[in-house]
């Protein structure tokens, strides 16, 4: 990533974006609290219209979260680019926001019941997908890295953190599969759409 057009960018004073998206599977019936954590983030992040500051309060929270899950994380990938223009930085993040959606994989949704004994019936999912894209200012080399180790993905997702409050996150999208309790990624789903997964 150090390329002369890098350095050549550097001293001409413009400013360095970095597009950024990170998968990560996690596995095991324990999971199934993420999704709501997950969901509280999507609400604040519809009830905000949005708003960078409340995406960025909702990144933290999902970061931390799978912090302290790390003894379930399974596979990992990641990728980017490196962009000296905020418009060609613009057009990655949507290309990314488009794919990661297209990779969202869902069962039937729940209809409302209040039944308890309905509860005892709803399958938990045992995999669980978290992809995080991210556009940023300047350089984080525990990003622009393969972050398909535990030692790597962990120092990401707490430079993740620091960004949101170093205020350099430009861009935040947070795609989560499945979607909700009681709908299940199967291995096969998992396998199918999420080819570039590396085992940690």
């Amino acid at each position: 990533m150090g390329s002369l057009g890098d350095r050549f960018n550097r001293l001409s004073g413009k400013t360095r974006f970095v597009v950024a998206r990170l998968f990560i599977h996690l596995a095991g019936k324990e999971v199934a609290p993420l999704l709501g954590v997950l969901n509280q983030a999507a609400r604040d992040a519809v009830g905000s219209d949005g708003n960078l500051q409340t995406l960025g309060e909702g990144l933290v929270e999902i970061c931390q979260t799978l912090l302290q899950y790390d003894i379930y994380w399974q596979s990992a990938a990641n990728e980017g680019d490196i962009f000296w223009d905020e418009g060609e930085a613009g057009d990655f993040v949507e290309e990314l926001f488009t794919d990661s959606a297209q990779r969202y994989r869902s069962g039937t949704a729940l209809s409302g019941t209040n039944e308890a004994d309905e509860f005892d019936t709803i399958p938990i999912t045992q995999n669980l997908i978290v992809m995080i894209t991210v556009a940023y200012e300047g350089e984080v080399p525990q990003l622009e890295t393969d972050l398909a180790s535990l030692t790597s993905l962990k120092a990401g997702l707490k430079a993740l953190i620091n960004l949101h409050y170093q205020e350099k996150l430009r861009a935040i999208q947070v795609h989560f599969s499945p979607a909700q309790l009681g709908e299940e990624l199967t291995s096969d789903q998992l396998m199918l759409n999420f080819p570039e997964l590396v085992p940690l």
